[in-house]
C-alpha cells in the first residue's frame, strides 16, 4: 500500500491521555512497557548522498546501494533502464534552483535527531498495540515538491522540502491554510495518521457521511493514543484558537448536524462540505474551521472508547460507523465542561 499524505491528506483517540484543548485525561505519557521495548530506528539522509553524486556512475551506486529507494519512490521500472534514470537525476541536481532549495533543507533540518526520537517512539507504541507492525526504512529526500511523504509498508520517505519553515521563501503550491501544516511538528504526526490507515477497517457499502466522520475520528484517535503528548493542534491541524472554539460551540456545531439531517446523507458533494478540505466550514460559519466533521468524528469515537472500554486494536478493527456512533453515548460538552 502506498500513501503520497499530499493527495490524500488523511490528510492525515478516548483520548487516552490529554490535553488542554478539551480531552479527558490530564496525564500524557507511554507506559515503561512500550518505551523500554528493543526497537530502534536510524534515518538514512538520502538527500546529502544524491545531492553530492557527480556522475550517472554515481547514482547508479546509490541506485544498488538503495534498491527499495529507487524502485518504490524514484519509479525505476517506469524508464527504460537505470542509466536513463540517472541521467535525469544528474540533470535535476544540477540545476541552481535546486541546488538552493537543497542549502535550504541542508539549513532548516541541520539537526533532525527530534524527528528521530519521536517517530521512534511512535513506532514503539504502535508495535506494542499492534505487533505486526514491521519497522520500515525511513529516508529523508530533496523531490523539488513532487512528493511530501510517502509511506508503504516498507519504507517512508519525508520529502524535506515540503516541510521547510512557513516564512521560507520556499513553499509547496498549496493553499495557505494547508500549507501552514507543512511544518516540522507535522512530520511524524503525518507519518502516523497514513500508518492509521491499515488498520483503520470500514464497510465499503456505507457511504455515509456519518461513515467519513467516524474513519476520521478513528484515525485520530489513533494518533492521540500513539502520541499521547502530542498538542491536538499537530494531530487535527487546527489552531489552538480554531479548537477552544469549535468545544466552546460544540452544541451548535451539532444541532447544525442533526437539524440539517446530515449524518446519513449520502451526496458526495454534501459530505465534502464537512469533511473536505477547506479554510472554513461554511455551511456552519465562514469562522468554523474547515474539516468540522471529522474534529466531530473524533470526538464520538473517543466517547466510544471511553464508555465501551475497548482496546486500541479492537476500536479500529471495528468497521460499523452506526454501532460506534449509537454506543459512543454522545452528546456534545458544554463550554464549562
Amino acid at each position: 500500500m502506498r500513501i503520497h499524505v499530499a493527495r490524500y491528506f488523511i490528510p492525515f483517540l478516548v483520548l487516552l491521555l490529554a490535553f488542554s484543548c478539551g480531552k479527558k485525561d490530564e496525564s500524557c505519557g507511554l507506559s515503561s512497557e512500550i518505551l523500554e521495548q528493543d526497537l530502534t530506528i536510524e534515518i538514512t539522509r538520502l538527500e546529502q548522498d544524491f545531492f553530492k553524486a557527480k556522475s550517472e556512475q554515481d547514482f547508479s551506486y546509490l541506485f544498488e546501494k538503495h534498491p527499495e529507494f529507487a524502485g518504490e519512490y524514484l519509479q525505476m521500472d517506469l524508464y527504460p533502464n537505470p542509466d536513463s534514470l540517472a541521467k535525469e537525476l544528474l540533470a535535476i541536481h544540477q540545476d541552481s534552483i535546486m541546488r538552493t532549495l537543497y542549502d535550504s533543507v541542508e539549513v532548516a533540518f541541520a539537526d533532525f535527531s527530534e524527528v528521530e526520537k519521536e517517530l521512534e517512539t511512535a513506532f514503539k507504541a504502535i508495535k506494542h498495540y499492534f505487533p505486526d507492525f514491521q519497522v520500515p526504512k525511513v529516508y529523508t529526500f530533496v523531490s523539488g515538491f513532487n512528493s511530501d511523504l510517502v509511506v508503504t509498508d516498507e519504507l517512508i520517505v519525508i520529502g524535506l522540502d515540503y516541510f521547510l519553515p512557513p516564512s521560507h521563501v520556499f513553499q509547496p503550491e498549496l493553499p495557505r491554510y494547508m500549507a501552514e501544516r507543512y511544518d516540522k511538528p507535522y512530520i511524524v504526526p503525518m507519518i502516523v495518521m497514513a500508518i492509521s490507515s491499515r488498520y483503520n477497517l470500514t464497510n465499503p457499502a456505507d457511504n455515509t457521511l456519518l461513515a467519513e466522520m467516524i474513519y476520521y475520528g478513528k484515525a485520530y484517535h489513533f494518533m492521540k493514543a500513539i502520541m499521547p503528548c502530542t498538542s491536538d493542534e499537530y494531530i487535527i491541524g487546527y489552531t489552538p484558537e480554531a479548537i477552544s472554539e469549535s468545544f466552546a460551540n460544540e452544541e451548535l456545531i451539532w444541532a447544525h448536524f442533526v437539524e440539517n439531517e446530515l449524518l446519513y446523507e449520502t451526496n458526495p458533494f454534501e459530505i465534502r462540505k464537512y469533511t473536505g478540505e477547506a479554510p472554513f466550514t461554511d455551511a456552519i460559519s465562514t469562522k468554523a474551521p474547515g474539516r468540522l466533521g471529522r474534529w466531530l468524528g473524533w470526538n464520538i469515537v473517543d466517547d466510544y472508547q471511553f464508555n465501551q472500554d475497548v482496546p486500541l486494536d479492537v476500536l479500529m478493527a471495528e468497521p460499523d460507523a452506526e454501532k460506534i456512533f449509537r454506543k459512543s453515548g454522545y452528546r456534545p460538552r458544554k463550554p464549562n465542561e
